[in-house]
């Protein structure tokens, strides 16, 4: 079960590289939904239990008890083979039919240069928001740290259902931070961005911005998000350990109500819905105004 962490690492390298999670099983024969179970909760959880001082065997049980579609037997027979073709597996050189297009080419010569500033803002931090399903306190830990070539920045996320999202990081001149994640499995997408304010400070304690992204009937919304600094590690093990939650109202403590004042009000939310049987004109702008007053 040593193997366990060095295919999670992998798995996080291809698709860092442009390798969907369905091209990773086909290659591995493994189903994709059992293979994103794998990635995104069964691996995550052995690795944070473990780390507590759980043996491996306590830790792979716990693990697999967040999900019902990865089999213990199964996964510990095919541990070595799925290593194996994982690790033959490598991403396909970089496209280049876009070149032509400025505004690619420009991400793709900023992301060397906000690796240059990582180390400003790198480490593990805290996420206060609002939860788009109720009124409730969303806190996720975030990873921010420069990749392992120093050719951009590496951003995690661990989601208060404790799941991961792994995208990327642009700084622009001290001002401005935007991270930009997937939160769905190629070839789905659902991109959720945050813009953080950058304080005139070396390595700020507390960062704020907005958090756009979609809400469960996948309509667009923004919201207010702060981060708060909890460790200068930019270890992936001490990241895990980490979890997401939900905190509602009666329960929040005198440390996390300044976050839910600052973000959780009416003020701090800017929903949108779809209009039952729409006109397409001005009237339906009306109409979902009124909706969303409900």
């Amino acid at each position: 079960m040593e193997d366990l962490l060095e295919i999670y690492k992998r798995i996080e390298h291809l698709r860092n590289n442009g390798v969907k999670m369905k091209e990773m099983a086909d290659y591995t024969h493994m189903p994709a939904s059992v293979l994103s179970s794998l990635y995104s909760a069964v691996l995550p959880a052995y690795i944070s239990t473990l780390k507590k001082g759980n043996s491996a065997e306590e830790a792979l049980d716990y693990a697999l008890g967040q999900v019902n579609n990865v089999s213990k037997k199964r996964l510990l027979g095919n541990l070595k083979d799925l290593k194996e073709r994982l690790f033959e597996l490598e991403p396909a050189p970089a496209a280049t039919g876009l070149k032509d297009n400025p505004f690619l080419n420009m991400l793709n010569e900023e992301m060397p240069r906000s690796a240059q500033e990582a180390y400003n803002y790198s480490g593990i931090y805290i996420s206060y928001s609002l939860s788009s399903s109720s009124n409730t306190l969303k806190v996720e830990p975030y990873l921010i740290t420069a990749s392992e070539k120093n050719d951009y920045v590496r951003v995690i996320h661990m989601s208060a259902y404790n799941t991961t999202h792994t995208g990327v990081a642009l700084f622009s001149n001290h001002q401005t931070a935007y991270l930009m994640f997937n939160e769905r499995e190629m070839p789905q997408i659902a991109l959720f961005t945050i813009y953080l304010q950058l304080p005139m400070y070396d390595f700020p304690h507390q960062l704020k911005g907005l958090y756009l992204s979609l809400d469960y009937n996948r309509n667009p919304i923004a919201r207010r998000i702060v981060f708060v600094k909890h460790s200068d590690s930019t270890a992936l093990e001490d990241f895990l350990e980490l979890k997401g939650r939900l905190v509602p109202r009666e329960e929040l403590t005198d440390e996390l109500l300044p976050y839910y004042n600052y973000t959780c009000q009416p003020s701090d939310c800017i929903k949108t819905c779809t209009v039952p049987s729409p006109r397409l004109d001005s009237n339906d702008l009306e109409r979902e105004k009124k909706l969303l007053e409900i």
